[in-house]
C-alpha cells in the first residue's frame, strides 16, 4: 500500500508540474548529450517531489538547486523551492525562490496565489494586498480577501466601496456581513449600518434574514419600539413566520403582555427553523422570568416538555435552581439528575444530586450513587461523607466508620466539615453500642464545632 500511495502521489503532482514546466519532454529518449542533461534533471526533479512527500523538506531543496544548476529557466522549480523554504521556515529564501517564480510566469495564477499566502502568513499586508490586486483579474473569490485586507489595514472607505460592488454582483453574504459590521463598528457608523439594512428589507421584503438584522441593530441601539414595530411588519408580511419570535417573546415580556410573550415561547421551542441554542436562550429568560412570576409556572413546564432532549445541562440546572428555591425538592432533583445525564462530569451538579438524596431520606439512592463517586472522585470527601451517612441511616455501621475514617484523610482546612465526620463516627460508634469511642469521636466534632 505504502509503494501504492508513492505512485499516486507522483503521478498527480508529475500532472501538475507539466502544465507547468513544458521546456523538458521527460518521455524523450535521449540521442545526444542534452538527453543525459534531461535524464539527470528528471532525476533530481522527482528526487525533490519524493523528498517533499516524505516531508524532507532540506532535500528536496537540494535536488531542486541542482535541477537548477542544469536549467535556471523553470518556474516551476523556484516556486517548488519557494514551498520547501516555507516548509523549513527558512522565510527570506522563501519570498526570493517565489518572486523568481512569478517573475518568470507572471500570469500564472498559483504562483501568485503562493505569494499571497507567504505575504498574508507574515503579516505584510502591503505586499499582500499589491499581489491579490493581481489576482483579483482570476477570480471575484480573490475580492473578498481583498476587502478583508482593506479591513486589515484600516482602509475602510475602499473596504465598504467593494463590498457594494460584491453584494450587487452576487448577492448578500453573511461573511461579507462580518466585514461589514467590523468596519460599522470600528468607525462608529451605526446610523450607516442600519441605513444600508433598511434599504435591504426594501429591496428584499420577503426576506427574514434582513428583518432580523435590522431588529437585531435597532435593539443594540436602543431603539426598542422601532425594533418591535420591524418585528410586527415582518409578521405581517410572513405570519407563519416563526424566526420573528425569537424577537417578539421578549418585547412582549418588556410590555407586560404575558400571553403573547408565552404564545411566542413556544412557538420558539417547537420550531425546527430556530437552533436549539437560541431556545435555550429563550427558556433560561423564562425560568428568569417565573422566579418573579410563579403563576405561570405551568407554561415554563409545558415548555420544558416540548424541548425534550434538546435542553441543555445548563438550562436544566436553572431549573432545577428554580425548583430548589421554591422548595420543591422533588422536582429539583428530577432536574438535576437530568442535567446530569447531559454532563455526566460536573461535579457540583452530582453534589447537589446526592445532597438531595440525602435531604429527602432517600438513603439508598444516596449509597449507591455516592459509592459510584468515589470511584470517579476519589479525592473529594463530601462524597465519603454522603456515603457514609447514607451507610448510617441504613444501619450498615461497620462499612460506615470505614468509609468515613477513609474519607477524613482528604480533607484539607475545612473544620466544619470535618466535625461532621466525627459526628458520623459517633453516631456509628452509638449504635454499635461502643460508647467510649462515641464519645471520643463527639469530643472531637464539638472542639471543631461547638
Amino acid at each position: 500500500m505504502k509503494g501504492l500511495s508513492y505512485i499516486l502521489f507522483f503521478l498527480g503532482i508529475f500532472t501538475i508540474s507539466q502544465v507547468n514546466y513544458a521546456q523538458v519532454d521527460f518521455n524523450k529518449t535521449p540521442d545526444d548529450d542534452l538527453g543525459i542533461n534531461e535524464d539527470a534533471f528528471q532525476e533530481q526533479f522527482f528526487d525533490a517531489l519524493m523528498h517533499k512527500g516524505m516531508e524532507n523538506y532540506d532535500k528536496a531543496v537540494v535536488a531542486l538547486e541542482k535541477c537548477i544548476a542544469i536549467d535556471k529557466n523553470p518556474a516551476v522549480l523556484y516556486f517548488e523551492l519557494g514551498k520547501n523554504y516555507m516548509k523549513l521556515k527558512n522565510f527570506g529564501a522563501a519570498e526570493d525562490a517565489l518572486k523568481t517564480a512569478v517573475n518568470k510566469a507572471p500570469d500564472n495564477e498559483w504562483y501568485l496565489d503562493e505569494l499571497y499566502g507567504y505575504y498574508i502568513s507574515q503579516n505584510e499586508l502591503d505586499k499582500a494586498l499589491k499581489t491579490v490586486r493581481q489576482l483579483v483579474q482570476y477570480h471575484p473569490d480573490y475580492k473578498e480577501d481583498l476587502a478583508t485586507l482593506y479591513v486589515k489595514m484600516e482602509k475602510y472607505d475602499d473596504a465598504l466601496e467593494l463590498l457594494d460592488e460584491l453584494d450587487a454582483s452576487f448577492g448578500i453574504s453573511a461573511a461579507r456581513d462580518v466585514l461589514r459590521n467590523r468596519v460599522y463598528k470600528a468607525t462608529g457608523r451605526e446610523k450607516e449600518q442600519i441605513e444600508n439594512l433598511e434599504s435591504r428589507v426594501d429591496k428584499n421584503p420577503k426576506n427574514e434574514a434582513n428583518y432580523l438584522a435590522l431588529i437585531y441593530r435597532y435593539s443594540e441601539q436602543g431603539e426598542t419600539e422601532k425594533a418591535f414595530e420591524t418585528a410586527q411588519e415582518l409578521l405581517k408580511i410572513k405570519p407563519n413566520s416563526q424566526v420573528v419570535h425569537l424577537a417578539l417573546y421578549k418585547f412582549y415580556l418588556d410590555k407586560n403582555d404575558t400571553n403573547a410573550a408565552i404564545k411566542s415561547m413556544k412557538t420558539v421551542v417547537q420550531s425546527n427553523a430556530i437552533k436549539p441554542d437560541a431556545k435555550l436562550k429563550v427558556l433560561s429568560d423564562f425560568v428568569n422570568f417565573v422566579k418573579l412570576h410563579p403563576q405561570f409556572e405551568q407554561d415554563l413546564v409545558e415548555a420544558t416538555a416540548l424541548l425534550d432532549n434538546t435542553t441543555d445541562a445548563k438550562t436544566v440546572t436553572d431549573l432545577g435552581q428554580y425548583y430548589l428555591q421554591k422548595g420543591d425538592k422533588q422536582n429539583a432533583l428530577k432536574h438535576f439528575n437530568e442535567a446530569l445525564k447531559r454532563d455526566i462530569d460536573n461535579f457540583s451538579i452530582l453534589k447537589t444530586v446526592l445532597l438531595l438524596h440525602v435531604d429527602l431520606k432517600q438513603f439508598k439512592e444516596a449509597k449507591t450513587k455516592s459509592d459510584l463517586a468515589i470511584q470517579k472522585y476519589p479525592a473529594q470527601p463530601l462524597v465519603y461523607l454522603i456515603h457514609g451517612v447514607a451507610l448510617n441511616e441504613l444501619q450498615e455501621l461497620k462499612e460506615a466508620i470505614t468509609v468515613l475514617e477513609s474519607g477524613l484523610d482528604w480533607i484539607v482546612d475545612d473544620t466544619n466539615m470535618e466535625a461532621d465526620f466525627y459526628k458520623e463516627l459517633s453516631k456509628a460508634y452509638s449504635a454499635l453500642s461502643n460508647t467510649v469511642k462515641a464519645k471520643a469521636f463527639m469530643d472531637k466534632a464539638n472542639a471543631l464545632k461547638p
